[in-house]
């Protein structure tokens, strides 16, 4: 028989002050990490090469996130709060910082490729991204060269053309017209565009979903749509649909929050500076591999 829900959020706080039970929450992390598990086996990364990593994070996240005073920063605190042995704690603790940065192509082809499908003068009236002559026109109007001198004034447009072909992002027409070839930037699979935000989406989910749950802060938006007993054709049809419906609303948020850049420039304020972060995500399975995916 099948079922479905409207759109849900599992995550809401439970109320201020609410203890989580340990063992529920060990159980939503089996589930959680389990495809992550399958990922690290089939990338050769063994439990022990894992628990060193955990225990590197579990210091990291004690001394940076959790204690706050830097004079209750010792050893012994620290050793009390994630259990890691004080001879681990001070040899982890000397140990360079990750370097955390996106890679260089991933900020450059994300803000042309926003503003290509954000702008209202890079996109026809259907909407959709137009194609550019490759250099500025005598007479003016939207251009690649133009575009990229936009986003960026470090880099020559033509590098920066180079660069977005090789990823696969545009395309060189035989009449030197620039065509982007989808509709954001879709990395390469298992490069390290691809490897950062698979970081930053998930990380940013979860840390939604955890403020959530333990009502440290306002609500996030974390709701879902979920259906079973779906045909495979009826999957089919609903997946083109989502896909659709969420890229309307990324291009409509993408839209928004350019013209809030453009605004904020005008004015020249200073304020202090957030980030959002917007991510939808689909996925399909059968229906009897609901308690172990």
């Amino acid at each position: 028989m099948a079922s479905g829900a409207p759109p849900t959020t599992p995550t809401d706080p439970p109320g201020q002050g609410a203890a989580l039970p340990p063992d529920a929450l060990l159980q939503a992390l089996r589930r959680l990490l389990r495809p992550l598990v399958r990922l690290m086996m089939a990338c050769g990364i063994t439990f022990p090469v894992l628990v060193d990593a955990l225990r590197r994070l579990f210091v990291d996240v004690a001394v940076n996130d959790l204690l706050t005073d830097s004079r209750a920063r010792t050893d012994s605190r620290i050793n009390l709060l994630t259990g890691v042995h004080r001879k681990e704690i001070k040899r982890l603790r000397s140990l360079p910082p990750d370097q955390a940065g996106p890679p260089p192509v991933v900020t450059l082809a994300s803000l042309i490729v926003a503003r290509w499908i954000g702008t209202p003068a890079y996109v026809g009236p259907d909407g959709q991204p137009l194609v550019l002559p490759r250099a500025v026109q005598a007479g003016g109007g939207p251009s690649f060269e133009e575009l990229a001198q936009r986003v960026t004034s470090d880099v020559r447009p033509r590098a920066v053309l180079e660069d977005l072909i090789g990823h696969g992002a545009v395309s060189l027409e035989p009449d030197d017209m620039v065509r982007l070839n989808t509709r954001a930037f879709i990395p390469r699979p298992g490069g390290e565009e691809q490897l950062f935000y698979f970081a930053r989406n998930l990380h940013d989910h979860v840390a939604a979903a955890t403020a959530n749950i333990s009502a440290e802060r306002p609500a996030f938006l974390d709701r879902s749509v979920h259906y079973d007993g779906l045909t495979k054709d009826q999957a089919e049809a609903l997946r083109a649909f989502a896909r659709e419906a969420a890229m309307r609303t990324l291009l409509d948020v993408n839209r928004r929050a350019l013209e809030m850049l453009e605004e904020e420039a005008g004015d020249g304020a200073d304020t202090e500076r957030r980030r959002v972060n917007l991510g939808i995500y689909l996925f399909e399975d059968k229906d009897d591999a609901e308690s172990r995916s």
